[in-house]
């Protein structure tokens, strides 16, 4: 997304001029759930001087209900004007930190934890660490209620259009209003499955892709509705058919220059590169909890259906976690496939940085490509190649995370213990349902 640099009296005058009458302050919580605290227009003053406050205790992970006052600061070149108007004015937004009452940054606050493993990474030297992320989401038809139903919107596949694709009206549209809010929409497509679909935005750094994801999600719900849609970016919504991913391509920077690339050495990959990818590759146990946040995430991760199980590297071949697509140069680029559009892309991205530069600070060396298709070796063959398989779900996962000091070192106490006490509770809330799955299986015959 195109920013600017806007000071506060470029706020005001835009918001004059523009007959703004609300301002949406927000922010995401630790789940990655996006949260926002609207303001009249009257109150852009106390909004400029990051005095607007709220209860923290009311969001999930933050703080306790005796320690519930914090104060939302504006990020001010996150301002933009929704292109949806209301019968009430327009609405515009500025993305926040969450500060403590004494307006320090809330450790706790992914977005200010992001910027803290940044700043790790500019002391190596580095200036810059972009992500360019390819969210996908299914499209379901809405009932009379406006409740989501079971029943997909069409029975189009890849790069499937009309008749097939009957989401791509609404596809378009969702577009539209982000090429109006500034994205620099690179590609839209039908994906896989019926009613699942794909939109790509440009690279950006790894806030402001963070900022990108949680804008995008906004869109796409808010625009499906119009279409009497609802737009899910659950992993694994539909059995039997792929799920949906947020493959996560990215490279370091430093200056203006890739640091992933060298024209001079094998695949034309730097050593930088191959340390933060063997980084990538020893943590990936560790972070896929982060990545894959939600027991349907590991519906997903399964043979079978595109999604990468395997903790493994190559060039072309997709069936390995990590890929490395054939553009070089500044467009040299690390492809992560596990990561699902539930995570707190904050948060990825924090865990994701930290693995690769563990691997550069340890001068770690990945283990040779693996140019096979991986889903069909059979046991001994994975063994030969010292191929281990991503966590099986959400307990596994949690397990993994727990005993990685650098992952969970880069969330920090407060993210860490936070998420670790609500995925645990997701999980024995998960263990004790039973399942239709389990009735009809065990319930006549035993």
């Amino acid at each position: 997304m195109s920013r600017k640099n806007y000071t506060e009296k470029d706020i005001r005058a835009i918001v004059k001029s523009e007959n703004v009458s609300f301002i949406r302050l927000m922010f995401t919580d630790i789940n990655g759930i996006l949260k926002n605290l609207e303001v009249p227009v009257s109150q852009l003053d106390k909004v400029l001087n990051g005095n607007i406050m709220f209860d923290g205790s009311s969001i999930d992970g933050f703080v306790r209900i005796e320690e519930g006052d914090m104060y939302l600061q504006p990020d001010l070149d996150t301002f933009l004007i929704f292109p949806w108007g209301t019968e009430h004015g327009k609405v515009a937004r500025l993305i926040c930190d969450v500060c403590n009452p004494d307006h320090t940054p809330f450790l706790g606050d992914p977005r200010v934890n992001l910027k803290k493993n940044l700043k790790e990474m500019t002391k190596l030297g580095f200036s810059s660490f972009n992500i360019g992320p390819e969210p996908e989401f299914f499209l379901f038809k809405m009932d009379d209620l406006n409740h989501p139903t079971n029943v997909l919107n069409d029975k189009g596949s890849y790069f499937d259009f009309a008749p097939l694709d009957l989401g791509e009206n609404c596809r378009r549209d969702i577009v539209l209003v982000l090429e109006k809010m500034g994205f620099d929409v690179e590609a839209a497509h039908h994906e896989v499955s019926p009613g699942q679909h794909e939109i790509d935005f440009k690279y950006e750094n790894a806030i402001e892709a963070a900022d990108n994801i949680e804008t995008f999600k906004l869109v796409v719900k808010t625009v499906a509705r119009k279409y009497h849609l609802h737009a899910t970016f659950m992993p694994k919504p539909v059995q039997g058919v792929n799920g949906s991913g947020m493959h996560t391509n990215m490279s370091l920077f430093r200056d203006q220059n890739n640091v992933f690339y060298d024209s001079h050495k094998e695949m034309e990959l730097s050593d930088t590169c191959r340390h933060f990818l063997a980084g990538l590759l020893k943590h990936a146990p560790s972070f896929t909890a982060i990545t894959n946040p939600i027991v349907n995430s590991y519906k997903r991760l399964v043979p079978g259906f595109e999604a990468p199980v395997y903790i493994a590297w190559s060039g072309r071949n997709r069936s390995p976690m990590i890929r490395v697509p054939v553009d070089r140069g500044n467009s040299t680029r690390l492809e992560l496939r596990s990561v699902d559009p539930t995570t707190n892309p904050y948060m990825a991205f924090s865990v994701i940085l930290a693995s690769g530069l563990d691997g550069l600070k340890s001068n770690l060396k990945p283990a040779a490509p693996i140019n096979r298709n991986i889903y069909r070796m059979n046991n001994n063959e994975l063994q030969k190649n010292h191929i281990k398989s991503l966590p099986q779900n959400l307990y596994e996962a949690l397990d993994w995370l727990s005993k990685d000091t650098v992952v969970v070192n880069s969330l920090g106490e407060h993210i860490y213990k936070s998420f670790m006490n609500l995925k645990k509770l997701e999980w024995i809330a998960y263990s004790q349902n039973i399942s239709e799955w389990e009735k009809e299986q065990y319930l006549e015959i035993y």
